[in-house]
């Protein structure tokens, strides 16, 4: 693979692009919800658990899929395809997929799917397809920072930001992943 390569303008696009992905910022209300069902959520707990699904998936997806007989292009275009209908959500504001509410608060629906998802595992590989590993790394930490502080502060952030700011958040996030949606479909189509 060659010597390590940390580009800036790679880290910058990644950490965006997973930012948007992980949308922890739209989780807001989901955050506070699952909180007051369980009284205290496991910020370094659940950081912590999606931090390592992710590395893991990034370092070790490709193998999964050689295992299944999928090639990073097909998953990458299908990952498209996904981060295609969460955009759509977004802007939209109309659900597709169904999520099950539950009773209590823990790793499985903070950590996985809330956090580390099938949008950001999928995002994870299509950009392996793009940027260098290093730098996708980078990516991943300094969004898993960012997400702890979200995790730490749900409640003031909710009252800093308002309902409205939440959903102009949410919908400007949505068009930008609208854009990295189509811009991974044609690279990987060759369209």
């Amino acid at each position: 693979m060659g010597p390590l390569s940390i580009d800036f303008n790679q880290i910058l696009s990644t950490t965006m692009i997973l930012f948007a992905i992980i949308d922890i910022l739209g989780s807001i209300p989901i955050i506070i919800s699952l909180r007051k069902k369980a009284g205290h959520i496991q910020s370094e707990k659940a950081t912590l658990v999606a931090t390592i699904i992710m590395i893991l998936f990034l370092f070790g997806g490709k193998g999964i899929l050689n295992i299944i007989g999928v090639d990073v292009q097909s998953f990458a275009i299908a990952g498209s395809l996904v981060i295609f209908f969460i955009a759509m959500e977004m802007v939209l504001g109309i659900n597709f997929f169904r999520e099950e509410a539950p009773e209590t608060v823990s790793i499985v629906p903070l950590a996985f799917p809330l956090i580390a998802g099938a949008g950001s595992l999928t995002t994870l590989l299509s950009l392996k397809t793009e940027y260098r590993t290093e730098n996708i790394l980078i990516g991943i930490i300094l969004n898993m920072v960012f997400v702890y502080f979200v995790l730490k502060n749900t409640s003031r952030l909710e009252k800093l930001l308002g309902k409205t700011g939440l959903n102009v958040l949410r919908k400007s996030f949505g068009v930008i992943l609208l854009a990295i949606a189509i811009k991974l479909f044609r690279t990987n189509t060759g369209l």
